[in-house]
């Protein structure tokens, strides 16, 4: 590179000597001569130049439509390539146009330590701008495999697109920093401090690589069930297992990163060998201390295997009718009905009973009871309830009953019992029943609500009661 610039610098230097003949040997600052002015001045303008030729290329490439997937790919790569671009050919032009003021023949030694530090800047800057370069191109590849996989059918391919592209952009500067150390040539204790720090880097870099796989992984199995549906049942199984397990594998993830950049450093590593001499004694108080802790993640475990109750399930827990919203390591978080949260640990839902509505099925059978008189004709009631419930939207079709199902002396239990897709319909349909059906006693059977005789000595008993209107008379 040096042989060429000096070649291209003697080249413009002998045209300004024809040019101005003795005068460009006149000598303006020290050994700096006119000719040496003049080649600067040429380099600027073939910088202007081809930053201009440049400038309309990429503008003419980036504002074409995409057509196809390599009109795609151009139009990506060419607005990478703009703004390092411009700023890799000022550097260049700049370089040869100090050349011939920094490296002239007559320069003395103590121009020296100019000379290395403006090779070495030139050096760094050429470096810094690949760097950036490569960086840009990972967006310009991630947009290209977005494109690609909107294309496609399958979901995986829209979540494994961008985890390839985010991947690159992690390892991209690390790898920069790495590979600037050869080129900054600093002292060996500076070296060996960014030595440790390129380290924890590239430790950081895997791990956040690593995070975001599991995450992807995570996506990809759960794009394939929906936990919206009414029969969601598979689905809550999958996504409870699936959360569980990725917040092991982040704690593990994260585990053996801090390990690892804590075993970088000597006096840490002088630790770990005393600690594991009197491992005995540390593990012991550690069970101690750990052991409610320990207990919740073997509960996670369990609940994530053996599924006693899913997110999404309804559960009555405490008293407390909700659903689960949250599962951790640690807790369980239960959004009652009134929007309030109960927090429970995990060793709760092992250790102690609960109500799980939507164990096997989202389907429920819901009951609704009602105390009449004994005057109540039941069969009648029973025609009536049909009405209301076959017109309810809220039920499923699958079945509805009344029964008397108590008595005692002053009224009668009457037991209505009818299905609904899940607890959140069921709820609601349990309400209307409820009050279509005590409106109807309302107004066909008034004097069938509970109530209390009282009988006059000398009145006939029959004046004591008035005839019901009877539903085939309505």
């Amino acid at each position: 590179m040096d042989s060429f610039f000096s070649t291209l610098d003697a080249l413009i230097k002998d045209g300004i000597t024809r040019l101005f003949g003795a005068a460009a040997s006149y000598e303006i600052v020290g050994s700096i001569t006119l000719a040496d002015v003049g080649v600067s001045m040429c380099f600027l303008l073939l910088t202007l130049l081809v930053t201009a030729r440049a400038a309309a290329i990429m503008r003419r490439r980036t504002t074409t439509t995409a057509t196809d997937d390599t009109a795609t790919v151009r139009y990506h790569v060419f607005a990478a390539l703009g703004k390092p671009l411009h700023v890799l050919i000022w550097l260049c032009g700049l370089y040869l146009a100090a050349a011939p003021l920094v490296r002239t023949e007559t320069s003395s030694e103590e121009l020296e330590p100019l000379r290395y530090f403006y090779d070495a800047v030139f050096d760094l800057g050429v470096f810094v701008v690949t760097i950036w370069i490569s960086y840009r191109l990972t967006h310009a590849l991630d947009a290209v495999l977005s494109s690609w996989a909107s294309r496609s059918d399958s979901k995986v391919d829209d979540l494994l697109a961008p985890l390839l592209g985010s991947s690159l952009r992690v390892v991209v500067p690390v790898l920069g920093v790495i590979l600037a150390l050869p080129i900054l040539n600093l002292p060996s204790q500076v070296a060996a401090v960014i030595a440790h720090g390129t380290s924890i880097l590239v430790i950081a870099a895997i791990a956040t690589i690593l995070f975001k796989a599991a995450r992807v992984f995570e996506k990809v199995i759960l794009t394939r069930f929906d936990i919206t549906l009414a029969d969601n049942l598979r689905a809550r199984k999958i996504y409870t297992q699936i959360y569980v397990i990725r917040k092991v594998i982040d704690v593990a993830i994260g585990v053996f990163a801090v390990s690892s950049v804590l075993m970088l450093f000597a006096e840490v590593r002088e630790i770990g060998a005393s600690l594991l001499a009197s491992a005995g004694i540390v593990g012991v108080v550690a069970g101690f201390a750990a052991q409610k802790t320990i207990a919740n993640l073997f509960a996670g475990f369990q609940i994530a295997l053996a599924q006693p109750m899913r997110l999404d399930d309804v559960i009555v827990v405490e008293g407390e009718w909700g659903r689960v919203e949250e599962i951790t390591l640690t807790y369980v978080v239960v959004r009652i009905w009134d929007d309030r949260r109960l927090v429970l640990p995990l060793s709760y839902f092992i250790e102690k009973p609960f109500q799980n509505w939507t164990r096997t099925s989202a389907e429920l059978l819901g009951s609704i009871f009602v105390w009449v008189d004994y005057s109540f004709p039941v069969e009648e009631g029973r025609k009536a309830l049909k009405q209301i419930i076959e017109a309810s939207p809220a039920w499923d079709k699958r079945f509805w009953n009344l029964q008397v199902t108590d008595a005692n002396e002053q009224t009668m239990q009457l037991r209505i019992l009818a299905t609904s897709a899940n607890s959140s319909v069921l709820w609601n349909l349990r309400c209307e029943i409820r009050e279509k059906f005590i409106a109807y006693i309302q107004a066909r059977h008034p004097l069938a609500l509970p109530r209390l005789r009282v009988q006059r000595d000398g009145l006939p008993a029959e004046a004591a009661v008035e005839r019901s209107v009877p539903l085939s008379e309505q």
